[in-house]
């Protein structure tokens, strides 16, 4: 962490003016996805934050007018690109939407979009044929050939980008089902990988990101998370059978928290200390969370 400089809360929140703070009554609207985020949290962590990379944003804006004067080009449909990483439970999705909605109410100029790397993840089939089911979230799981080629086509300004579809529901790819992107100003990408190295790859996915936040929490706490996830998942899929909650869903809660911690323990434990944890100093910012999903340390790369 030598390379980070902690920034206080205290100086963070200040660096916005009260007009830019919003309501409770605002709150409900931008949190109606979720509600582990407090008043407090948007008011002094989450707008700054979409101000300050405002910043990026413009500079890269102005940066490319300024190469289309000197070379005598018209590229500039180059989108923003932002990475968001960190365990899985940890806030990623929440935050990322957070943000789309904050920049489109303080910047409704800019066209937002934001998808999940979870999306390049081999469908099941593969992944069994693979054996490689039990390892599912670890790099190996991931088709990165195809996200490091849709990345390409994305940073490079194509109009049009289509990508796989992930479903939660299912714990699958949709078969037949795509995503596009429109070439937005901003693409907000969330993803546990989107920070990793991996050795036969001459290009890594964070070449393709303008800036990186990794969201950083104790070991207890995520797991605490994972599970309260893992039971509200089954709390909404009670009826329904196409879910893979469903089997259970509707068998002894104990034995499916017992599997939950199994999948924790086998699983996504060791993928955090092995893969995803270590890649916590390669981001342009730290953001570390604490009880009820509090933001607590903010800590800002140097070099």
């Amino acid at each position: 962490m030598n390379n980070f400089t902690k920034i206080s809360r205290k100086v963070w929140a200040q660096t916005i003016r009260d007009a830019n703070r919003i309501t409770k009554v605002e709150q409900k609207e931008l949190t109606s996805f979720s509600n582990i985020v407090s008043v407090k949290d948007i008011n002094e962590v989450y707008i700054p934050l979409v101000c300050y990379l405002y910043f990026f944003v413009r500079n890269k804006e102005q940066v490319l007018k300024s190469i289309n004067r000197f070379v005598c080009t018209s590229n500039e449909n180059k989108p923003f690109i932002i990475g968001i990483s960190g365990p899985v439970a940890v806030g990623k999705t929440t935050m990322s939407r957070l943000l789309k909605i904050l920049f489109e109410q303080f910047y409704p100029n800019l066209r937002v979009q934001l998808m999940s790397t979870d999306d390049f993840l081999y469908p099941n089939w593969q992944l069994k044929k693979k054996r490689l089911m039990s390892f599912k979230g670890f790099p190996e799981s991931y088709n990165n050939k195809l996200l490091l080629d849709f990345l390409s086509d994305v940073a490079s300004g194509q109009k049009e980008v289509f990508y796989p579809l992930y479903s939660q529901e299912l714990s699958d790819i949709l078969p037949g089902s795509y995503g596009k992107i429109t070439n937005p100003n901003i693409l907000i990408i969330e993803g546990i990988n989107i920070l990793q190295i991996l050795s036969n790859d001459t290009m890594v996915m964070s070449d393709f990101f303008d800036f990186s936040i990794y969201i950083d929490a104790s070991e207890d706490l995520i797991r605490t998370w994972f599970l309260q996830r893992f039971v509200h998942f089954l709390t909404m899929n009670r009826d329904n059978r196409a879910s893979f909650y469903y089997p259970w869903a509707n068998g002894p809660k104990s034995k499916a928290v017992a599997m939950a911690e199994k999948v924790w323990q086998t699983v996504n434990l060791v993928n955090l200390r092995e893969y995803i944890e270590p890649t916590k100093d390669r981001s342009n910012m730290i953001l570390h969370k604490t009880y009820q999903h509090r933001i607590n340390k903010i800590y800002l790369r140097q070099y």
